[in-house]
C-alpha cells in the first residue's frame, strides 16, 4: 500500500492541479488524429516544464486519474468493463496500465466503506485486473512509472494524458442493479461453485471425450440443482406460495465481455445460454460486452456454462478448419468460422432449452410450488430488463454464408456436453 507524504508546497500543488486541469481540457476536446496527437505532445511538454515541479505534477496527475475513474463509476462502468474498453481502444500496454493504477488509487481513496457498498463482485474485478497501489508515493508516481515502463518522463506523461483522454470520452452506460437478498435465504455456496468450476476446467482440458462428457454432465447437474434449490429457498424465505407468489430477492445483472473476432456469433451463444438459465442477455457491441439480467444462482450458472461452451466451440472451430485445410479445401476463412459459431449457438439453444425443460419437469414432481415460483421469477427478470434497457432491437447476423461451416458447427454443438441422462 502506497503512502502519501508531504512534498510540494501547497501553492505548488494548487498550481499543478490547475495546469493539469487546463491540459486535460485541451486534450479531451481535441479531434482524433493529428490534432489529438499535437494536444498530447503539447500537454506533456507543458507539464514537464511546469514551474510547480515534477512532484506536484505527479500528484496532480494521479489525483486527476482518480477523479476520472470515479466519474466512470458514476457513469455506470465497473472495473472489468473499464479495463476491457481501454485495452480495446488503446491496444493495451502503458495506457491500460495507467487506468488500472488509477482504479487502485481510487479504491484506496474511497476506502473500506465504499468497497463493502460496491460488493464482492466489484472487489473481485479489481483483483482480476490486478489493481493494487504499488508506487511509493503519489508525488513520485510518474518517476516510478517511467522506470517500470522503461520510458522517459515525457513519454510516460504522454501515455497518462492519452489514457485520461480515453476515460473522459467514454459514454455513460446503464448502471447495474445489485441483488437484494431474500429474507431467510442463504448466500450462494462457494464450495459448490468451486466444484462446478473445477469440473468444467477438467472437461475442457481432457483429451478423452468420455471423460469430458462425464465431467461436464456432473457440472451441469450441479448447476441445474443449484439454480432450482436457490429459487425454492428464496421463495420459502419470502413466504412465496403457489397462489400468490411474492418475491423478496430481486434480479441483478452482470456484464460479460464479448471479445473479437466474431462478436455477433459469441453474443448469440451467450444469449442461448442465458435464455436456458432463465436470464435475459442484452448485447452492447459498441462497448464490447453483454449484460445478463437474472437471479444470482442463474447468473452464476449462465456465466460458467458460457465460458465453458465458448472454449469448446472455439476449439472445435479451429479443429474443423484445420481438417479442411489438410484436405486441400481451405475453409479457414472468416465466413467459415462465423457461420460455424452461429450454427453452434443455434443448435446449443435447442439442446439447452430441452435440457432445462427436462430438469424442471423432474424437479416439479417433488416440488409442486416450483412452477409458480419460476414463473414469478421470469416476470421479475423481464420487468428488470425492460427498466434497464427500454429500447432494444434485434440484431441481423452477417457472414452466415458457409454451408460447411454451418454443418460442422451444428455437429460440434451436438457433441458438446450439456446434461446427464441416466
Amino acid at each position: 500500500m502506497s503512502k502519501r507524504k508531504d512534498g510540494p508546497r501547497q501553492q505548488d500543488r494548487a498550481a499543478a492541479g490547475e495546469l493539469v486541469g487546463t491540459v486535460l481540457g485541451s486534450v479531451r476536446y481535441a479531434e482524433d488524429g493529428t490534432p489529438a496527437e499535437d494536444a498530447l505532445e503539447a500537454g506533456a511538454s507543458m507539464l514537464a516544464a511546469a514551474p510547480a515541479g515534477p512532484e506536484a505534477v505527479s500528484a496532480a496527475l494521479l489525483a486527476a486519474a482518480e477523479d476520472s475513474v470515479h466519474r466512470c463509476w458514476l457513469g455506470g462502468w465497473q472495473p472489468a468493463d473499464l479495463e476491457r474498453i481501454v485495452r480495446r481502444e488503446t491496444g493495451g500496454g502503458p495506457r491500460t496500465a495507467v487506468v488500472v493504477d488509477a482504479m487502485a488509487a481510487e479504491a484506496r481513496r474511497a476506502g473500506r466503506a465504499a468497497e463493502r457498498a460496491r460488493g464482492p463482485r466489484w472487489a473481485a474485478q479489481l483483483r482480476d485486473v490486478e489493481a493494487a497501489a504499488w508506487w511509493t508515493s503519489d508525488t513520485s508516481y510518474l518517476e516510478e512509472l517511467a522506470r517500470r515502463l522503461r520510458s522517459s518522463r515525457f513519454e510516460t506523461t504522454y501515455d497518462v494524458l492519452a489514457a485520461l483522454r480515453v476515460l473522459a470520452r467514454l459514454p455513460r452506460i446503464t448502471p447495474l442493479p445489485t441483488a437484494r437478498p431474500a429474507r431467510g435465504g442463504t448466500p450462494a455456496e462457494p464450495r459448490l461453485l468451486g466444484r462446478i468450476r473445477g469440473l468444467l476446467a477438467k472437461a475442457e482440458a481432457t483429451d478423452y471425450p468420455e471423460e469430458a462428457e462425464a465431467l461436464s454432465a456432473k457440472a451441469q447437474e450441479l448447476m441445474a440443482r443449484h439454480s432450482i434449490d436457490a429459487a425454492l429457498l428464496d421463495a420459502a424465505g419470502a413466504g412465496t406460495g403457489a397462489t400468490s407468489p411474492r418475491l423478496s430477492p430481486s434480479p441483478s445483472a452482470i456484464r460479460i465481455g464479448i471479445e473479437g473476432p466474431y462478436e455477433q456469433a459469441k453474443a448469440l451463444l451467450l444469449d442461448a445460454v442465458a435464455a436456458a438459465n432463465r436470464c435475459q442477455a442484452v448485447w452492447s457491441g459498441d462497448v464490447g460486452f453483454s449484460t445478463l439480467i437474472g437471479f444470482e444462482a442463474d447468473l452464476e450458472a449462465a456465466e460458467l456454462l458460457y465460458t465453458s461452451l465458448l472454449l469448446q466451440a472455439t476449439t472445435a472451430m479451429h479443429r474443423a478448419g484445420d481438417a479442411h485445410h489438410s484436405r486441400g479445401r481451405s475453409r479457414r476463412t472468416r465466413d467459415f468460422r462465423q457461420t460455424f459459431l452461429v450454427a453452434y449457438a443455434d443448435r446449443i439453444r435447442t439442446r439447452l432449452a430441452a435440457a432445462t425443460e427436462e430438469t424442471t419437469a423432474e424437479a416439479a414432481t417433488d416440488a409442486p410450488d416450483l412452477l409458480p415460483v419460476l414463473a414469478a421469477r421470469e416476470v421479475a427478470v423481464a420487468e428488470t430488463a425492460g427498466e434497464l434497457f427500454p429500447d432494444t432491437a434485434a440484431v441481423r447476423m452477417r457472414g452466415v454464408r458457409d454451408a460447411a461451416g454451418w454443418e460442422q458447427g451444428e455437429a460440434a454443438a451436438d457433441r458438446a456436453h450439456l446434461h446427464h441422462r441416466p
